[in-house]
């Protein structure tokens, strides 16, 4: 039987509108640097990653691989073209406009002479030069000066330059996906496992046996699942005719007006309506529309980012930066002191975190209670709500087999008789992925949208509209009422290069959108409260690395970095969880050749690619610090986010990473380091136990607050704390706003202090109390007539 018009785009509808462009290679966007701007951003990036010839090197040049690495020089490899455009069109950042000066100011010779000192001068008439013009020997040292400057904007200068381009050069790919640096640092792309799965299941469907009508019709559900994920068919694609998106969304019995002709363009062309918009889809969003859905109620749920799932993810970690984290991951604090991380697509950051989920510690519990007066997290719905969330996402803490980073850490850690422990993980104890952080290709990592979202489709109470980005949460004073309150939200979605707006409204709003981006969206909205955007903690993260050449162990010798469970082990030797509950917890890390680049010392443009050439074989380790620290959203520019470490927050650091020096040298290395830019390292197998203490005290012992070295962040949280009035925080325990009745957030900005360990399972159980807080709200309400 033919399919009716209506029912073909329906079926478009249901598998999200899948751009088949999004499923291959990287992004390209358009460069608008001007000329000079160019010119010392290309030389910049050949200071960076030169051309070096390696011919006279034995150990090098029988590599073809390594002879064209250290051979290609960045604009060889086209990398400043991609940067410019990568600064014109997607990075934002409250100081882009000084970088770009500067880019302009070294292209003249007195604007490099400002920047650059005696060392830009040439021993010839006009002896003036820009930077472009300035040796390769000379230009390296200037660039090094910068990263040690006393001048705080040229340091943030070096490390912006420094950042973008290593990122660019090492994510980078082909029409066949692939980057010429990659066989010569032992790396082998996306997942060669899963791939294969994946070439196979195609080429079986290219190939499928005739079946009969049933048996197709069921073989053709699972195999829609399986490609487009288990959300295929709750996922609504705007960009469709209004009708079409009508009569779709009828199925859920959600109602829709049509406008079809919007006086302007801020007025709407669709309006929904539903009991509940959920603003968000991660561990706070999705937990919420779960327990909505499931429990009768009409649910939308919007996210400004796209859904990539299964077998439609690339794992290729630049196209995925690009398409599944905030800004492309190219977000940091004002003064680029810290990088932050967040995810950005249907699930958040549950689609492309590290898997632990861990429980909220008991010493936190107790401070949120006994300090912070929030009696929520000493109740049983709160113990009830964790046992919940955690059987729903099938969290346990065997492993089967450990990666090269959680085996260097256990064994190290054994080795000092340092506290080692399994950590609990929503995946399977067979689970050996090291690229969950790119997303999940077998669905095997339980994310929300392996799990919450899937019941709010199955319910068939519920819809997700993806890349939809909120504008405004409308609300409105109701008569015989003290506050406003909240009955829907504004959002646009672009469509053919141009935004279009809708409005959903609701009975209740919950805002989901992660601690960076809640505050922005409450004070667009119109909300005052002072703590709005304030509170910000970011568990800072500083890192310490170990090569391991010939490693005596056999496990770790056939082991890569970047492969296995990414976070399997911990050690809670300087977390002081028995004491104050504030020190550093240590773990490991998910670094892939961008991540890995950008985080290393640079200190010459042979020595990066020496380090690089080194990429499979080192292990990195870090401390995770529960700050007492804090910052600010600021909501008045795009991704402006201020923060300033405490001392006692920068002691801990210290403190974990002299353990983690100590225990990779413990496990086998042969050399270890940190990431503080004058990039020192030391052989430990030849060096003397005197030697070994003095390096490891002075390393562990530099300072951590001044820019100089690379501290990155996961973890955002307490941007809109919970507390038990409007004078201190934000939400009341129930995860309602002070200022609007019917307005609720649920996420990880709700957080009344800096947790200390991995957030999902906090973030998930608060939004679980608060899913049953807003079911309470509804069944007061009166029902529509």
């Amino acid at each position: 039987m033919e399919q009716s018009e209506n029912e073909k785009h329906a079926e478009d509808i249901e598998l999200g509108g899948v751009d088949a462009k999004k499923l291959v290679g990287g992004f390209v966007y358009p460069n608008s640097l001007s000329s000079r701007e160019m010119e010392s951003l290309t030389a910049l990036c050949d200071t960076i990653l030169p051309s070096i010839d390696v011919s006279g090197d034995a150990a090098t040049c029988t590599d073809e691989s390594l002879i064209t690495f250290y051979r290609t020089s960045a604009s060889m490899a086209g990398t400043p073209d991609q940067l410019g455009g990568l600064i014109s069109e997607r990075l934002e950042h409250p100081m882009k406009w000084l970088m770009r000066l500067s880019l302009w100011l070294l292209s003249t010779w007195i604007g490099t002479f400002i920047l650059c000192g005696r060392g830009s001068l040439s021993t010839q008439f006009p002896y003036f030069q820009s930077f472009a013009q300035v040796s390769q020997q000379k230009r390296e040292q200037i660039v090094v000066s910068w990263s040690l400057s006393y001048f705080h904007l040229l340091r943030m200068f070096f490390k912006t330059i420094k950042l973008l381009t290593l990122l660019v050069f090492f994510t980078q790919v082909d029409e066949n996906d692939e980057n010429l640096s990659w066989k010569a640092i032992g790396y082998t792309g996306p997942d060669p496992d899963i791939l294969n799965k994946t070439n196979l299941s195609k080429a079986s469907t290219r190939n499928g046996y005739e079946r009969p009508d049933t048996e197709e019709q069921e073989y053709q559900s699972a195999y829609k699942e399986e490609f487009f994920g288990p959300l295929y068919h709750g996922i609504i694609n705007l960009s469709k005719p209004k009708d079409v998106i009508a009569n779709s969304l009828m199925r859920f019995g959600i109602p829709v007006s049509v406008i079809h002709s919007p006086k302007t363009s801020s007025d709407p062309s669709l309006i929904f309506r539903c009991d509940a918009v959920v603003i968000g889809s991660g561990s706070g969003g999705g937990v919420v529309a779960g327990v909505l859905a499931k429990a009768g109620y009409k649910v939308i749920v919007l996210d400004k980012g796209d859904y990539r799932a299964r077998n439609n993810l690339t794992l290729l970690e630049g196209h995925t930066m690009d398409q599944m984290y905030l800004s492309g991951g190219l977000v940091a604090t004002d003064d680029m002191g810290v990088l932050l991380l967040a995810g950005s697509t249907v699930g958040g950051g549950s689609t492309i975190n590290w898997s632990a989920s861990i429980r909220t510690p008991q010493h936190v519990i107790s401070e949120w209670y006994n300090h912070h007066g929030l009696e929520l997290f000493d109740s049983q719905l709160y113990q009830e709500a964790m046992d919940i969330v955690c059987q729903r996402m099938g969290v346990q803490s065997d492993i089967h087999e450990e990666g090269f980073n959680n085996s260097v850490l256990r064994r190290g850690c054994q080795e000092l008789g340092y506290p080692v422990h399994n950590i609990p993980r929503n995946a399977g104890p067979d689970h050996y992925c090291g690229w969950c952080c790119l997303g999940c290709k077998d669905g095997s990592k339980k994310g929300t949208s392996e799990t919450w979202l899937v019941d709010l489709v199955s319910s068939g109470n519920g819809a997700i509209f993806s890349g939809c980005k909120a504008i405004k949460v409308l609300h409105t004073r109701t008569k015989g009422r003290a506050r406003n309150t909240a009955t829907g939200v504004v959002f646009e979605f672009k469509h053919e290069e141009a935004k279009k707006v809708c409005v959903v409204e609701s009975k209740v709003t919950i805002v989901a959108c992660g601690a960076l981006s809640t505050p922005i969206l409450l004070k667009q909205s119109g909300l005052k409260n002072a703590n709005i955007g304030k509170n910000l903690h970011l568990h800072p993260v500083a890192m310490a690395w170990g090569y391991f050449n010939n490693p005596d162990s056999p496990n770790l010798s056939k082991k890569k970095s970047y492969e296995g469970g990414i976070m399997t082990a911990m050690s809670t030797v300087t977390a002081d969880f028995d004491r104050s509950g504030y020190g550093a917890l240590i773990q490991t890390p998910a670094l892939h050749p961008g991540m890995f680049s950008i985080v290393i010392p640079w200190i010459s443009g042979k020595d990066i690619k020496h380090r690089m050439t080194r990429f499979s074989k080192t292990a990195h380790i870090f401390a995770l610090a529960r700050d007492k620290g804090s910052g600010t959203v600021l909501t008045n520019a795009p991704n402006s986010v201020s923060y300033q470490m405490k001392p006692v927050d920068e002691n801990n650091l210290n403190r974990g990473l002299e353990k983690s020096l100590r225990i990779l040298a413990a496990a086998g290395a042969e050399e270890i380091g940190t990431h503080h830019f004058r990039g020192k390292s030391l052989n430990v197998k030849k060096a003397s136990s005197g030697e070994f203490e003095q390096f490891v005290k002075e390393e562990s012992s530099r300072p951590l607050r001044d820019i100089s070295s690379s501290i990155c962040s996961a973890h955002q949280m307490g941007s809109c704390r919970m507390g038990v009035n409007a004078k201190g925080s934000v939400v009341n325990q129930m995860g309602e706003t002070w200022e609007v009745e019917g307005l609720f957030v649920a996420d990880s900005s709700v957080f009344p202090t800096a947790l200390g360990v991995n957030p999902m399972v906090t973030v998930q159980a608060i939004a679980y109390c608060t899913a049953k807080s807003v079911i309470h709200v509804l069944q007061r309400r009166k029902p529509d007539v």
